[in-house]
């Protein structure tokens, strides 16, 4: 069982809660992942580490209020106790294997949509500790929508803030903001690190294809099982296949066929859709064993 010890809602939707988890915090690093189950019989749910405190024993994360579980965890407060928190899992950000010393040479921007914010943030953190200066863009429909400001504002260089209606910050998309970024402002970047939903990461993806700048993005949105058996997250990257659970959630952005992974995405809603997928992909349709039964 792993207690509560903190709980606290950012956006309407959206909340934070600090998980009393001493191995998961004592392992885990930024761009890794959690599976949490609230009960016995309850769906396996996984979700980014947003913050570790490995003194304390505790792991943040970031929930978004969407099925029937995340909203029956919304109601959990502090002091309640979940059944399962298993972690690390995946891999941990590129950026972590790189020498700092070089890494202080690149110029980095992070672009955060909407709850991409949450993984965005120890990895920032992370940089920030090591004497790494970094840019960041946090995307949003709207400013109710906005995350984790004020964190982030501790550890990035520069924080831009881009609302789609306009109603906080910069009017525009993310890439709106790039392009005034690079375009306006004579900015230049080595490095684009976009975490956000697969459509925004698309777009920021041939936007820097364009501007010849490197970009990492990160799979975790079409993750579902989180250990390679049940194939959700199956993508291609460079025309290999890949899964987000075992072999990333970080990918060469420009390697990935956006296309496929939001149509296959959109199929593995429906019980016809992932049948289809099944008869389609054959023994790769997993990632772990590709043979274990529906």
């Amino acid at each position: 069982m792993y207690k509560i010890t903190k709980k606290r809602f950012l956006a309407d939707n959206i909340f934070l809660m600090d998980i009393e988890a001493p191995r998961v915090a004592k392992s885990c690093y930024p761009g890794q992942f959690v599976i949490v189950k609230l009960d016995e019989k309850g769906e396996r749910i996984p979700l980014t580490v947003c913050d570790y405190d490995r003194e304390a024993g505790t792991v943040t994360i970031v929930v978004q209020m969407i099925g029937a579980s995340t909203k029956m965890m919304a109601e959990y407060e502090e002091g309640d106790y979940l059944r399962d928190f298993t972690g690390p899992l995946g891999c941990r950000s590129e950026l972590l294997d790189e020498p700092v010393e070089e890494l202080k040479e690149k110029k980095i921007l992070f672009v955060a949509g909407g709850l991409g914010t949450a993984p965005v943030y120890p990895q920032v953190k992370w940089l920030h500790e090591k004497g790494v200066d970094v840019d960041c863009i946090i995307g949003a429909r709207n400013k109710s929508l906005i995350i984790l400001e004020e964190e982030m504002k501790q550890v990035a260089k520069n924080v831009y803030v881009a609302t789609d209606d306009g109603s906080y910050g910069f009017k525009g998309n993310v890439n709106d903001r790039i392009k005034a970024l690079v375009n306006e402002e004579g900015k230049t970047y080595d490095l684009v690190i976009a975490i956000g939903p697969l459509i925004m990461m698309k777009f920021v993806c041939l936007l820097t294809k364009e501007l010849g700048i490197h970009t990492i993005v990160s799979m975790n949105p079409i993750m579902v099982d989180g250990t390679g058996m049940c194939g959700a997250c199956r993508l291609t990257v460079g025309g290999e296949v890949k899964f987000a659970c075992v072999d990333g959630p970080e990918f060469d952005g420009h390697l990935v066929n956006f296309d496929e992974a939001l149509k296959r995405q959109q199929m593995y809603r429906t019980e016809e859709g992932r049948a289809q997928l099944r008869e389609k992909e054959g023994a790769t349709h997993h990632g772990g064993c590709g043979q274990c039964g529906d």
